[in-house]
């Protein structure tokens, strides 16, 4: 089968797909023939499937609260109804929030790192889990970062190295069930401005040079000495979502222009 039409006939589940990464995905995924929903919180996801349909691609578009349970059960069974199967999984939602020294973090903003980038992940792949039990297949692709290695965002960090963790876990939990369970870990990723910010508050000057910390690490620790694009990181997350990474399960892939993370 050939690149163009990998993913034909295939239902594709992309949370976190109004922006970014997960937007890039849906709409590299529909590009290449696959029925693709498009879950997230903002009503932006529903621009993002429009252009995808008027593009001549299939998509629909979930508004859904992707960082509770029953937001997940809900999104998985729209996606269900929606396209009759789920074929693969793309956890695409998170992202720090702060980036700061750990000691200036207070329980509230820690918890809320924590609920953002790994519940939406645990959450949708328990949601999505019995739909490709039933099927007898299925392909989850768990976006993790590099940054399990990072300064100024430990709680982040700590939030991704558990997806890491639950990537291994289901992998060799369901290698024998026919369904491939693997992730993909970015590093720093060239994006338009967000729709919607993950901090909207106007940062301070300490935080303002915690942030520069961020970047100059990110910048240092890849080889390339670069940002990566965003079709960098989508290519990557198709392949392991594809029947081409049929015999790979279990596995990070770090796409970080040489930074291992992990």
């Amino acid at each position: 089968m050939s690149s163009a039409s990998r993913f034909a006939r295939k239902s594709m589940v992309v949370t976190g797909a109004a922006q970014g990464i997960g937007k890039q995905v849906a709409i590299d995924a529909a590009g290449e023939g696959a029925c693709v929903t498009l879950i997230d919180r903002s009503p932006l996801v529903e621009f993002v499937a429009a252009e995808i349909t008027r593009s001549g691609g299939q998509a629909t578009a979930t508004i859904a609260d992707l960082e509770t349970w029953d937001g997940n059960v809900e999104a998985m069974n729209a996606a269900h109804k929606a396209h009759g199967a789920i074929d693969i999984l793309v956890t695409n939602v998170g992202g720090a929030i702060w980036m700061k020294p750990f000691q200036h973090f207070d329980e509230k903003e820690i918890v809320a790192e924590v609920q953002r980038s790994l519940f939406p992940t645990l959450w949708g792949c328990r949601a999505a889990l019995p739909y490709m039990l039933d099927q007898g297949r299925g392909a989850i692709v768990n976006v993790s970062s590099v940054a399990t290695r990072g300064v100024n965002r430990a709680p982040y960090s700590a939030a991704k190295g558990a997806v890491n963790a639950l990537t291994a876990s289901l992998g060799f939990e369901l290698g024998t069930r026919n369904i491939r369970v693997n992730a993909v870990a970015p590093g720093g990723t060239t994006a338009p401005p967000r729709g919607v910010p993950r901090n909207a508050l106007v940062p301070s000057d300490d935080e303002k040079g915690w942030i520069e910390d961020v970047v100059a690490q990110t910048l240092g620790s890849s080889h390339m000495r670069r940002y990566g694009l965003l079709r960098e990181m989508s290519a990557a997350i198709l392949f392991l979502a594809s029947d081409a990474a049929s015999y790979i399960t279990g596995t990070v892939l770090p796409v970080g222009g040489g930074d291992q993370g992990q």
